[in-house]
């Protein structure tokens, strides 16, 4: 069997995975409301924006008026017990894909910890 094929399988366990189905259950619950859908939406891009300032090697500072922002919507959010629940959930399937890419590189010999040192 070739390394796609492998790959495809991995896809589909993903799928059929409890954390994925609960991921997906909740996200079509949240996005129906279209106030969820945008502060969602919103969230998630300067989430992004954040992640990628830190990823470049600069700095997050909690004055920043982009990080203010998310976390006055996740306040929002969380008042929502379906978005609530919709977060953690996409944690824990983000969490399961980080996981697993882990065991990936540690084949290929990427020493994950490096990108997060100082």
């Amino acid at each position: 069997m070739n390394i796609y094929d492998r790959a495809h399988q991995l896809a589909g366990a993903l799928r059929e995975s409890e954390e994925y189905r609960e991921y997906a259950r909740l996200r079509d619950i949240v996005y129906q409301d279209e106030t969820n859908k945008s502060l969602l939406d919103e969230y998630k891009r300067l989430q992004f924006r954040l992640q990628a300032r830190v990823t470049a090697g600069q700095g997050m500072d909690a004055s920043d008026e982009g990080f203010q922002r998310m976390q006055s919507i996740l306040q929002v959010l969380q008042f929502n017990p379906d978005c609530s629940a919709y977060i953690m959930a996409e944690f824990r399937f983000q969490k399961l894909l980080a996981d697993i890419y882990k065991i990936l590189a540690d084949v290929a010999g990427i020493d994950l910890d490096l990108l997060t040192q100082n």
